[in-house]
């Protein structure tokens, strides 16, 4: 197998001031260590790490507190912390690279790799299968199970056995809703260890953590150098009380990853390099279409209003990939993000695709999760131009087209561009002629040395900068294996009317 070359990450003696190599990030980095130290005092949270990776690189990087209060020890870049909820990428990444290898259909029913499931009475007569698509996308009728399926994490195989023998309480009907269910995804968990006949925590070691060179990540806590691990505490009574460690049980597939910051990093920059979709080799443990299939298939949860704490009202449209959460927001276009909550722990990890960034943010601290910090840290690297979303590229039939487009300007003569057969049926060729002449007689004298800005491989548009005013235009190719434009218009600009 061809793994993927580890990813560069920075040697730091921390707690420090935040480091970076990325010069517009540097100028950042301050604002960052005054956001995630503000939710530290304001949450209780004895120890934070937090991180930046751009372009595949972890480009920042800072330990706040200490790892343990009781021996005051600093946080560092190598030190230990559970990550909770995060955990479930890496289970359905697991699932999805299943499904590529054959061995698992999202579509199957769930039963057909869990037996124990086959006895189980649905919740109404005209229910359909709970299928493993719907464990993915918390779809399978479960009751929400944050209070309950937290401290499930230490049930053994014959314990979880017989839970799921024991039949299911449904919440509604599969497929009707979403609810967030830690007990489907510790299904997904027992379906990796029947496919793959190893325990999930080994084959998604070995299959994706390890390849990755993420070798202090892993599943068995009390495996971990106790110097190196974040211990867990709760906030009560004004006071730090520690949470008792749990051990690795069949219920971790939805919870029990522990990692460092170091290595995290890796794993976020392989998820950032599935964008954009490309040609090349794979380099990674897993194709690039799985992870993008992360966010791709995705059950909507509606739309939200953005907290008043960031900025102006915005309405966010949420839904939930495969062990991913997508959010469509005003200021930050596409982001990818994942909160995680679990005894002694909390955290958060926020990905903008688009712009080939990531953050993340680990905490000892029960349920110390870091969200609304995460967004703010994200807003103010976009504000600052620190983090712009890429530019697409110019695909060859783009520019095909666009030189079509240019030929018929010229000429004027739409003919001079091979059209579809609705271009002519949509407004007939003398008149668009017509429009072309009346508009180049305003515009006067186009250089079109502007390049075309894309929208896809297959459209684009373009504004040129004219003796008598802009010109703005369109051009979209249809979808046949030819070059045919399906659209080619030219407008007036502002100053061109």
């Amino acid at each position: 197998m061809k793994i993927i070359v580890m990813l560069a990450s920075l040697a730091l003696s921390l707690p420090a001031a935040a480091q970076t190599s990325n010069p517009a990030i540097q100028d950042s980095a301050a604002t960052l260590h005054a956001i995630f130290e503000a939710n530290r005092a304001a949450l209780h949270i004895p120890g934070t790490v937090y991180g930046v990776v751009q372009d595949g690189k972890l480009v920042l990087v800072e330990g706040l507190g200490t790892r343990d209060p009781q021996t005051g020890a600093a946080v560092d870049a190598d030190t230990r912390f559970r990550i909770a909820s995060m955990s479930k990428a890496f289970t359905a990444l697991a699932i999805l690279h299943l499904r590529d290898q054959g061995k698992i259909s999202l579509d199957a029913p769930a039963s057909r790799y869990v037996p124990e499931m086959r006895k189980w009475k649905l919740p109404t007569g005209d229910s359909r299968a709970i299928t493993v698509r719907d464990l993915l996308h918390h779809t399978a009728g479960f009751v929400e199970d944050n209070p309950w399926g937290d401290r499930q994490q230490v049930l053994t195989e014959r314990e979880f056995s017989a839970l799921i023998a024991g039949g299911m309480d449904f919440a509604t009907a599969p497929g009707t809703r979403m609810e967030y269910s830690n007990y489907g995804f510790a299904l997904l968990g027992r379906i990796i260890t029947n496919v793959s006949r190893r325990p999930y925590q080994q084959y998604i070691r070995q299959t994706i953590m390890l390849p990755l060179g993420m070798t202090s990540t892993g599943y068995d806590v009390f495996a971990s150098p106790a110097e190196s691990r974040a211990i867990g505490y709760r906030w009560q009574d004004n006071a730090w009380v520690r949470e008792p460690d749990m051990r690795d049980g069949t219920f971790g597939a939805m919870g029990g990853v522990e990692t460092t910051a170091n290595d995290y990093a890796k794993w976020i920059a392989f998820l950032l390099s599935a964008w954009p979709p490309r040609d090349g080799p794979e380099l990674g443990p897993v194709r690039r279409s799985a992870v993008r299939d992360m966010v791709n298939l995705a059950s909507p949860r509606g739309a939200v209003i953005r907290a008043a704490e960031l900025g102006p009202p915005c309405r966010q449209a949420v839904s939930y990939g495969t062990g991913l959460n997508v959010i469509d927001d005003c200021d930050l276009g596409r982001v990818v993000t994942h909160s995680g909550g679990y005894p002694g722990y909390g955290s958060n990890m926020l990905l903008l695709p688009d712009a080939g960034v990531g953050f993340f943010v680990f905490n000892n601290r029960t349920y110390g999760g870091s969200g609304l910090a995460q967004m703010k840290v994200a807003l103010a690297l976009r504000k600052a131009g620190a983090v712009p979303d890429r530019d697409v590229p110019v695909s060859s039939g783009l520019a095909e087209a666009y030189a079509k487009a240019k030929a018929v300007w010229q000429s004027g003569d739409p003919a001079a561009a091979p059209l579809a057969n609705n271009v002519a049926m949509d407004s007939d060729l003398a008149r668009r002629a017509k429009e072309i002449a009346a508009l180049k007689a305003k515009a006067g004298t186009c250089p079109m040395t502007e390049a075309i800005k894309p929208v896809s491989a297959a459209e684009g548009t373009f504004a040129w900068t004219c003796s008598g005013g802009i010109v703005e235009g369109r051009v979209q190719r249809a979808p046949v294996g030819t070059l045919q434009l399906q659209v080619i218009d030219f407008r007036a600009g502002v100053s061109a009317r």
